[in-house]
């Protein structure tokens, strides 16, 4: 069974290799001795809690490799708080979000869409551009695009025509939540062994108070944490899908 387990991770490491990808695994194993050996990573996700659930142990392996880790929410989760009106409910899941990004030692940005009511178009577009942009990112990450989630949708496509429309080319990858009932069709191209995270991340998950945090695990993720990590033969995995393709740079709206 170990022959097995080891021969099916080296399998997965060596396809990534094959492709041509960045392979995650090895950038987190490489040593930071230095501010040249550290990387930007960013996460872009639809509401408070999104990054976290769907990535948060893989985000904590690099803020604690001694990279630097910026979240992107989308919205502030105005909608997410039944009886609260939007204000009321982007003021608690706002401070939520920066509880949970101290714990995975991330830095929160809000790019100010609502909740519910998220826009994809050209100026919204810009914006966006703009905020990655000025991380100036060695990594994005972002939600899968096939989603039952209109929110997770809209932040998934601005990242993407973020990274088609960038003149120096980040690697892009795609993180699942709720996948089932959310997130659909995921097939990973690389996992991140988080069974040293994995409760730094349920700490950062229960942060969100507001949205029932043992309703985040029920939804899924406790399971697929499971799964993916017995893919790879690990306690607890997360899994990730990379963009990979021809695309055009420098692509003017």
């Amino acid at each position: 069974m170990s022959y097995f387990k080891n021969n099916r991770r080296k399998f997965l490491q060596q396809s990534a290799t094959g492709l041509g990808m960045l392979s995650l695994p090895a950038l987190l194993n490489a040593q930071v001795t230095n501010k040249k050996d550290k990387k930007k990573i960013v996460c872009v996700g639809g509401h408070p809690d999104d990054p976290e659930s769907g990535c948060g142990g893989t985000l904590a392996k690099f803020a604690n490799a001694g990279h630097d880790v910026t979240i992107i929410y989308l919205t502030t989760g105005e909608a997410g708080i039944e009886g609260k009106s939007h204000d009321e409910a982007a003021a608690i899941r706002k401070q939520e979000a920066i509880n949970a990004c101290k714990i995975l030692n991330a830095k929160p940005v809000f790019a100010g869409q609502i909740d519910g009511d998220t826009i994809v178009n050209n100026e919204w577009l810009q914006k966006l551009q703009q905020l990655i942009k000025n991380e100036s990112p060695d990594i994005v990450f972002a939600h899968w695009s096939i989603d039952s989630h209109k929110d997770h949708q809209c932040a998934s496509l601005l990242t993407i025509q973020t990274w088609m429309r960038a003149q120096q080319k980040f690697p892009l990858y795609f993180f699942e939540v709720c996948t089932g009932e959310q997130t659909m069709t995921f097939h990973p191209t690389d996992y991140i062994d988080i069974s040293d995270t994995q409760q730094q991340k349920r700490k950062a998950v229960y942060c969100h108070t507001s949205q029932e945090p043992p309703g985040i695990y029920a939804c899924g993720h406790a399971a697929m944490e499971e799964f993916r990590g017995r893919e790879i033969g690990v306690k607890a995995a997360e899994a990730f899908v990379r963009m990979n393709g021809r695309t055009q740079g420098g692509l003017s709206i």
